[in-house]
């Protein structure tokens, strides 16, 4: 296994590094520290040929401009805050506005625009890089200042570890992900509506118009969000369900995962043979497949379009923080929050 880093451009005069992971089977993964954002993931398809399966940008200009968080870490909080505010233990805190009235992915200067410190690290069979932050006291109206480590490690397995830690002086709330798009046909030679999903998750969360959950846990049989024995994406569009349509003819939902496999979320595309396999000690993830993409963006080499990928974002529930009944974002002062999830790429002749 070897890593490299290069010089990737500059902001705020900060070094913006490109770092280069590549294992012993070839599988090579990209990423820089602007935003944590991995650029690229190169992996064989069944005849062997290393292609490129997520989204990404040529230059540090696309990322500087992009608005879908393409390959980033998000947070503090990832996903939707009702109205932008939230209570905790008796006092108000108002966010930034940055979707609407709402707050989306940590708000106008979340971690995807911040400069990581950034330094190599291997560990027995695996090889990386460890990104530290300390987000202030008050940064986008969060309270406690977060000190934050997010480690990028690629196996022999050909297996991507993403793994999360914070410590805030003060009780706060927490809940981060990585926001890459996947396109297992390698090189965006098409979109997903073809690839085939399995979640293992019996409900799913009901959604408003604007697409915050309701606090409604629905059951996922005899729709179009029963993902447990795995269908097409395409499926979903076709479908023409009510909470499809409010979300762009696609999905932007919230799944709860059961806990019962080890393997919950797996991604196939037929075509290309290729697999990935995640699993997280997260509660839930949410599907989004591209339903908002502006055709007239362009990523690498090519014109964007409409579902040209997905995403898989592991993480707690949205607006948990305004929502009893799900899983608490909150972190006690000096309490450690710490969360793994593990992208296992492959091909269906292994």
């Amino acid at each position: 296994m070897k890593s490299t880093i290069e010089l990737y451009g500059k902001i705020d005069s900060k070094d913006v590094n490109q770092y280069k992971l590549t294992n012993d089977n070839g599988m090579e993964v990209s990423f820089i520290n602007y935003g944590c954002i991995i650029t690229s993931i190169l992996t064989p398809n069944k005849e062997g040929n290393i292609e490129n399966v997520v989204l990404g940008y040529d230059s540090l200009s696309g990322y500087e401009k992009d608005s879908y968080f393409l390959g980033a870490v998000v947070g503090r909080i990832a996903g939707r805050i009702k109205g932008a505010s939230f209570e905790l233990d008796g006092q108000s805190y108002t966010l930034a506005k940055n979707d609407g009235p709402n707050h989306l992915h940590g708000g106008i200067k979340g971690y995807n625009t911040v400069v990581w410190e950034a330094e190599p690290v291997e560990e027995a069979g695996a090889i990386g890089v460890q990104f530290t932050h300390t987000s202030p006291d008050g940064d986008e109206g969060y309270p406690g200042e977060l000190k934050l480590t997010v480690t990028y490690l690629l196996t022999n397995n050909n297996e991507l570890v993403i793994r999360y830690s914070g410590i805030s002086d003060k009780k706060t709330i927490i809940n981060m992900t990585n926001h890459s798009y996947f396109n297992l046909s390698g090189n965006y030679k098409s979109d997903i509506l073809n690839h085939k999903l399995t979640i293992d998750a019996d409900r799913v969360l009901e959604l408003d118009d604007e697409l915050i959950p309701t606090g409604v846990v629905a059951d996922v049989v005899h729709t179009a969000f029963d993902f447990r024995e795995g269908r097409l994406i395409k499926t979903g569009p076709e479908s023409r369900e009510a909470q499809i349509s409010l979300a762009g003819e696609g999905y932007d939902h919230p799944f709860l995962l059961n806990k019962e496999k080890s393997d919950e979320i797996l991604l196939v595309d037929e075509e290309s043979g290729r697999t990935l396999t995640i699993n997280t000690d997260e509660a839930g993830v949410v599907l989004y497949t591209g339903n908002q993409i502006d055709e007239s963006d362009r990523f690498i080499d090519v014109p964007a379009k409409r579902y040209h990928g997905l995403c898989l974002e592991t993480q707690g529930l949205p607006d948990a923080i305004n929502q009893p009944d799900f899983p608490s974002w909150i972190i006690d002062a000096n309490k450690e929050y710490k969360t793994t999830t593990t992208y296992r790429f492959g091909t269906l002749l292994q």
